[in-house]
């Protein structure tokens, strides 16, 4: 027998052949903005979604929060969960809402929770594979 999800998704109930696919990455991602390294990590997941361009998400630890603060801006996935954001300030230049984590995701997606994942029209990322 199944053991039945504490925290199941609605979406993929609702669409239970919908793929999410979380991978490592092997290699290293790095996040600059303004000429700041905002995030570097060789631990970096990467999430492919249908319609989607993949989407790397770095672990916490990996991720230097001097450079970002959270904001009360939250959206809603039905496959993932309820995201928060944070502003990115580094050498006198600001951006809102660079980086998003899903902190308590669904349980389909319980891999990314602890990560944290970053517009690239509002930073620069790099990705060197091993």
């Amino acid at each position: 027998m199944t053991p039945l999800a504490a925290n199941p998704s609605p979406g993929f109930q609702r669409n239970p052949t919908r793929r999410i696919n979380v991978t490592a990455f092997d290699g290293v991602v790095t996040v600059s903005f303004a000429g700041a390294i905002i995030a570097s990590s060789a631990s970096a997941l990467v999430l492919q979604e249908e319609d989607y361009l993949p989407v790397f998400y770095i672990p916490f630890s990996d991720i230097y929060f001097e450079f970002l603060t959270p904001t009360e801006t939250s959206t809603h996935c039905p496959y993932k969960g309820d995201a928060s954001y944070w502003n990115a300030t580094a050498s006198g230049e600001a951006a809102r809402n660079v980086m998003w984590s899903y902190e308590d995701p669904y349980d389909e997606m319980s891999g990314i929770s602890g990560h944290g994942a970053f517009y690239p029209e509002l930073v620069q990322i790099e990705a060197t594979k091993n």
